[in-house]
């Protein structure tokens, strides 16, 4: 039986070293406003449900009545939003 011919394979060659990317936190990017805000609003909407509960519905917009809680959970609802756009 003939002998089949032996095919030459390639020297491995490594992959190029991958080079870490610098990242330039002086320059902010122009969103250093989005953390202080994203916080506030969390804050604002977790204090105005607090002070709604503990006031006995009387405190912070009594007119409102039970659609307080909506309104704290809007702040909130507001900072996931804002959070969005942090990098």
């Amino acid at each position: 039986m003939p002998k089949s011919r032996t095919r030459k394979k390639a020297d491995f060659t490594p992959p190029p070293e991958k080079q870490a990317t610098k990242i330039d936190l002086s320059s902010g990017g122009g969103r250093r406003w989005v953390a202080p805000l994203m916080l506030a609003m969390f804050g604002i909407g977790l204090a105005w449900i607090v002070v709604f509960y503990v006031t006995n519905n009387s405190l912070p917009v009594e007119s409102l009545g039970n659609w307080n809680i909506v309104v704290g959970f809007g702040f909130i609802a507001t900072g996931f939003v804002v959070s969005t756009q942090w990098k």
